[in-house]
């Protein structure tokens, strides 16, 4: 027994209200209130198949009809909408993808810069020590006596030019004073 031939049943009984009937079903009063009035309109044949069925207008068949295309067109509707976005995230996607893979190109090409630059570092370190290396020998006691000899030498040549000059400038002063005193 379909819904209807089960509401139609407890109409013709005529024992319950329209708001338990609806309750009952979970219809909305108006809804049971248009089969109450379809059906004092028209004689209800019993065990009918519902195939067979005439569909009047004004039926609630025909309003339960008519909210089934409603809602398969809404659906319809709402599937476009859905479709249309897919489309848009697909290309959102697609943007994100595009945006993530330049920037992966930049940092794989910051990562081969700084790689660079460590190997760089490292040959200068390598060439340092070897240049730190090469100057030991600065360090060396030999080394150093030698600069402070240097030092002493280049000193006692200074002071024997001093006196060298003040030698030669007394020599000057004696050979005049030996010609003004007639020599």
């Amino acid at each position: 027994m379909t819904k209807y031939e089960e509401l139609i049943k407890h109409i013709k009984n005529k024992d319950t209200s329209v708001d338990a009937i609806a309750k009952k079903y979970k219809m909305s009063v108006m809804d049971v209130k248009i089969m109450q009035e379809w059906k004092n309109k028209h004689k209800v044949i019993k065990n009918l198949p519902e195939e067979n069925m005439v569909i009047m207008k004004g039926s609630p068949k025909e309003s339960w009809e008519d909210k089934y295309k409603k809602e398969h067109k809404l659906r319809q509707e709402a599937e476009g909408e859905l479709s249309i976005m897919k489309g848009i995230e697909t290309n959102r996607v697609k943007e994100a993808q595009a945006k993530s893979n330049q920037l992966q190109n930049e940092l794989d090409r910051t990562n081969k810069e700084k790689n660079d630059l460590y190997n760089r570092i490292a040959e200068l370190i390598e060439a340092n020590e070897k240049e730190i290396k090469n100057l030991k020998w600065i360090k060396d006691h030999d080394y150093i006596f030698l600069i402070d000899e240097n030092k002493k030498l280049h000193k006692e040549v200074k002071e024997l030019k001093e006196d060298n000059k003040k030698l030669a400038q007394e020599i000057d002063d004696r050979i005049a004073r030996a010609r003004k005193a007639g020599m």
